[in-house]
């Protein structure tokens, strides 16, 4: 059973930075594309970041400079480093796993930047 565990959010003032993990059991992040993910009340689920397995990033262009990500595929672990927050980085964060015709989800993290 393929399961995709995020953690890291939580509160964090204007400027601030935080780390989202996202543990995946039961697949190998090796062969998988992976991406974060991210809703905010009344908005769309907006992609925020991906990599290939080959390590090519895209980043929506709100948060280029900003976020990072990367995978530790020995620890089928993928992060999002995300540095100066602002309030419009409000949002429920979502760990994506894609390959062919399977994709997976993870619960989400809420990460909230407010002063």
């Amino acid at each position: 059973q393929v399961q995709l565990v995020e953690s890291g959010g939580g509160l964090v003032q204007p400027g601030g930075s935080l780390r989202l993990s996202c543990a995946a059991n039961g697949m190998p992040t090796s062969i998988y594309d992976m991406g974060w993910y991210r809703q905010a009340p009344g908005k769309q689920r907006e992609l925020v970041a991906s990599m290939t397995t080959s390590g090519t990033t895209n980043y929506a262009d709100s948060v280029k400079g900003r976020f990072t990500i990367s995978r530790d595929n020995a620890k089928n672990t993928v992060y999002l480093q995300m540095n100066s927050l602002t309030p419009g980085d409000t949002a429920v964060y979502y760990c994506n796993a894609h390959r062919g015709i399977f994709n997976y989800w993870g619960q989400g993290t809420q990460v909230t930047v407010s002063s």
